[in-house]
């Protein structure tokens, strides 16, 4: 035998080495996190024991995934966190307050699963303090749902604690849980170490081809080759299963050691099978529960049958000895003892303390529909979405349609659970039950949540503009009802149109927008939303003269509304795109964008909107990318990529290609951008393409590849698009002017000056003299390009106001004003290097070499080496901020903040936080004009 540190070990050295070098690790430098994989009766829960027998010094806690048609929300979290909860009340409010709402010890609004992640990383890491924690989580494919993905955002988010997180995870049924994680793969063992575990379990000596053909079947599947060699001798195995043909023996792994263990309940008495399918119907295995349910049942608990036949282990309750033991009790059991088992088990729940699972036993057990059984699962899905669990809402409103009688409240029922499945992203079954709702006979407010609901699935899954004429019917209906949501739903219909970049037709967004107007909607509830819906409508339909004013009073609102609840805030969040991008195209307003932005972060940190933050975080990186600030967008940006990452989105390139074209980063840009051209075109995502347009016309510009700028500037503007024409339209000016397609040029100008002409803000007439000066010569030239310099400056377009230098010292240049060129060329040079605009400077480097001007290198800015998160908490510190209030603004520990600062000191050569503000402060300016433009915020 080869030795091993537990009895039933044999055979996983590697799996072993590379645990203990996890517990190295984190008594050593901090956070560790291992997903194990492997299927069925591999080894997975006998290494997490391995690992839990060699954690000394540690404090150990775990959570158990169990298989059942339950999903309580929270219920694996409140298990593992249970040994912390005293801790609880030194939390910050807002984490403590999410977590006792999600735990069900304190009524409140829906937490948001984010921020309840953010309090058990800070609960871990606080009880880190005293020793080492390591969390266990077996059958992690089993836990609820929600449970899963909070633990699975607190591992991402470890970096510096000293916590460790071990997840075991069933193959094949878990194989799309907390991908990308770092993961030890659990095979069979090898021949030679599986045979010589069969003999040792059987007592005796193989003959080489039995042992070596009952391996090979059993794939080196310890589990497999302990049970079905127990209670056999060699040669009952010789002569017994001797034959490829025997059941047992066939299918896969999983399901032959399942068919064994229902084969020996068989022979159990009929007493202790039931009380087997008592346990099995009830996974918490609460002692006192299971007794009572027997007690209704009338049989005496008598477990030690199936103790003796291996199925079992007894402490305080029964506890199966693998989940395949649970499952075969409970499978093979009738379904009508299954139906008895769940009505004993629904009358011994208390109705006051668990009033959730005992309306899921009683669905259980009910045999044909049963309304008081159905309201009592509605019941149990309204106190879950309460507590933040969508999925288990989804799973509870399904069941309760299932069971209820008649046919309107079952089509209101299906309607309510398609709609949460949807949320829980979840779009197949989501379309199964809105088939079921439209056979329903469902009140008119009901039938325009359906329809809303299948053009939000449509729209998810294809980006296409067959979404907005359902949508657009949908708010019909909700007018007709006299629905606040009609409001919210034209705009909805509006966006869609939109981003599929149809603008113009009897399905575009003008056309969206002309139905909203004659519609009648009633006030949505949102004084904000209201004004928004009507300013993008007069902008699509009576222009932009009428439009823009429109937008500016929606702007007002929005800035200023107050938001007294969380879910006001939470809808205000999802209006803050669709009012970015009108803004930010038509209105040309950066300050507003700012304001917008700024408010967006704020709001969704306060509230712990995680989803909601790395969006908000984008848009404010792209107002820092426009005032030079390339270092603080770049923060940004790696935040909200951090922020997806950890919470299962994918990460948003379009503020990281904006930012790489205006650096010149051909070799970072060009992949990127084709790959999301790529999924345009898959998808439907016309305004993509046009994005795509703009960002290659900056890019190409920016390196002088002029007809290169060209093409891409002619496609932004040739898609039917909204959003960006007017960005699309500075870079085609530019190219045609430098490719001599003057009437390009002059067609792309006259465009560009009726879309600017609403918009009084710097941006807009800055763009507009520019493109002017482009297309002009003497005189007028000159005049055009100091008055796209004033403009900019006045809207704050840094990077607008160093281009516009380069043009006009390029101009100067040409026309041999060499001095006066040197003065705008070099001004150019230094903002665009400051900035790290590297194609830019390099242009105007070129320029300003061929007026004779010898031009230095830059000296590297101290904060250079600071990666983005490490500069963004040096920022935060140096403001005064304790480690706590940084851990809780950015979404990390209080520890991960420290390890960052000790970086940041040896990186900056200080040793204190009270150097910091002088060591920053002696940085280099980022790129922002000498003459200073304050950013809100």
């Amino acid at each position: 035998m080869i030795a091993s540190p537990l009895p039933d070990l044999v055979g996983r050295h590697r799996e072993c080495e590379a645990l203990d070098d996890l517990l190295v690790g984190l008594r050593e430098d901090g956070s560790r996190v291992l997903v194990i994989r492997g299927e069925a009766g591999i080894g997975k829960t006998v290494l997490l024991e391995y690992l839990a027998a060699q954690a000394s010094r540690t404090k150990v806690t775990r959570a158990q995934g169990i298989e059942a048609d339950m999903e309580l929300p929270y219920a694996s979290l409140h298990q593992l966190c249970a040994p912390f909860l005293d801790e609880l009340d030194d939390l910050p409010a807002p984490q403590r307050g999410a977590l006792r709402v999600a735990f069900g010890m304190a009524a409140g609004d829906p937490p948001d699963r984010f921020l309840v992640g953010l309090a058990v990383l800070t609960l871990l890491t606080r009880a880190s303090e005293a020793r080492p924690v390591l969390v266990l989580i077996d059958d992690a494919q089993w836990l609820d749902q929600v449970s899963l993905q909070t633990l699975e955002f607190v591992a991402r988010r470890l970096l510096a604690e000293a916590v460790a997180m071990v997840f075991a995870v069933r193959d094949p049924e878990g194989q799309d849980a907390l991908t990308g994680l770092p993961a030890l793969r659990i095979g069979g063992l090898d021949a030679t170490v599986a045979g010589e575990l069969l003999e040792t379990a059987v007592g005796g000596r193989l003959e080489k081809r039995i042992r070596d053909r009952f391996v090979a079947e059993m794939h080196g599947n310890p589990l497999a080759l302990l049970e079905f060699s127990r209670g056999r001798s060699a040669a009952e195995l010789a002569y017994g299963l001797d034959s490829s043909g025997h059941p047992i023996v066939q299918g896969p792994v999983a399901s032959r050691i399942e068919r064994d263990f229902a084969q020996r309940l068989g022979a159990l008495p009929e007493a202790t099978r039931t009380l087997l399918l008592i346990a099995a119907a009830e996974p918490v295995g609460d002692a006192r529960l299971l007794a009572r349910a027997a007690a209704i049942l009338k049989i005496t608990p008598f477990a030690a049958p199936a103790k003796v036949a291996g199925l079992i282990e007894l402490g305080e309750s029964i506890r199966f000895r693998h989940p395949l033991v649970r499952s075969a009790v409970y499978h093979q059991a009738a379904p009508e003892a299954r139906r008895s088992v769940h009505r004993a088990l629904a009358a011994a729940t208390d109705p006051v303390l668990d009033p959730d699972r005992r309306a899921w036993h009683a669905a259980q057990a009910a045999d044909g529909p049963d309304e008081e059984v159905a309201a009592g699962l509605e019941r149990a899905a309204d106190r879950a979405r309460q507590r933040g669990g969508i999925a288990a809402e989804a799973v509870l409103l399904e069941r309760a349609a299932e069971v209820t009688p008649d046919r309107r409240p079952r089509g209101r029922r299906a309607l309510a659970a398609a709609e949460a499945h949807f949320s829980a992203a979840a779009p197949d079954r989501a379309t199964e039950l809105a088939t079921v709702a439209e056979l329903c006979p469902l009140s008119p407010l009901d039938r325009a949540r359906l329809a809303r609901l299948r053009a939000r699935i449509l729209f998810a899954r294809s980006r296409s503009d067959e979404a907005a004429p359902l949508l657009l019917d949908a708010a019909a209906q909700f007018t007709a009802a006299g629905s606040p949501l009609a409001r919210e739903t034209y705009l909805e219909a509006i966006s869609a149109t939109i981003f599929a970049g149809r603008v113009h037709g009897p399905a575009g967004a003008r056309a969206a927008a002309i139905a909203a107007r004659a519609s009648g909607a009633p006030p949505s509830g949102s004084g904000a939303a209201d004004l928004l819906l009507d300013g993008v409508a007069a902008l699509l339909t009576d222009g932009y003269e009428t439009g823009v004013p429109a937008l500016r009073g929606a702007l007002e609102l929005l800035a200023t509304e107050e938001l007294p609840t969380r879910e006001a805030t939470v809808r205000w969040l999802l209006l803050v795109p669709v009012a970015l991008e009108a803004f930010i195209h038509y209105a040309w307003d950066l300050h507003a964008w700012d304001t917008l932005s700024n408010r967006a972060v704020r709001l969704a940190r306060d509230i712990g909107a995680l989803g909601a933050l790395p969006p908000a975080l984008i848009y404010a990186g792209g107002v820092h990318i426009h005032y030079g600030d390339f270092a603080e967008a770049d923060r940004m940006i790696d935040e909200a990529d951090a922020l997806a990452a950890a919470t299962g989105h994918a990460p948003h390139k379009y503020a990281t290609l904006v930012l790489a074209a205006w650096r010149g980063e051909a070799d970072v840009a060009s992949g990127i951008i084709e790959e999301a051209r790529q999924r345009a075109e898959q998808r439907g995502e016309v305004s993509l393409l046009g994005a795509m347009g703009y960002i290659q016309g900056v890019l190409y510009n920016g390196l002088a590849r002029y007809e290169e700028a060209l093409e891409a500037a002619r496609t932004g503007i040739e898609h039917d698009g909204f959003n960006f024409v007017g960005l699309s339209l500075i870079e085609h000016i530019e190219a045609a002017t430098r490719c001599g397609e003057l009437d390009q040029a002059r067609s792309s100008l006259a465009r560009l000056i009726d879309l600017t002409r609403a918009a009084d803000s710097g941006w807009a007439g800055g763009a507009t003299a520019r493109s002017q000066a482009l297309l002009a010569d003497g005189e007028e030239a000159d005049g055009l390009y100091r008055a796209a310099i004033v403009e900019f400056e006045r809207g704050g377009v840094t990077v607008e106001v160093a281009r516009s230098h380069l043009l006009y010292g390029e101009w100067l240049r040409r026309t041999h004003q060499r001095s006066l060129a040197r003065e705008h060329l070099r001004k150019a040079h230094e903002m665009f290097d400051g900035m790290r605009a590297h194609a830019f400077a390099e242009r105007a480097r070129r320029e300003l070499l061929a007026t004779g001007e010898h031009v230095r290198a830059r000296e590297a800015a101290v904060t250079s080496a600071l990666t983005p998160q490490e500069s963004q908490v040096a920022t935060l510190a140096a403001d005064g901020m304790t480690n706590a209030k940084i851990g809780a603004e950015l979404f990390i520990s209080p520890h991960t903040v420290e390890w960052h600062l000790r970086k940041v000191y040896t990186k900056l050569g200080i040793n204190s936080r009270r150097a910091l503000p002088g060591a920053l402060a002696s940085a280099p300016p980022t790129g922002r004009d000498d003459e200073g433009l304050v950013r809100a915020g």
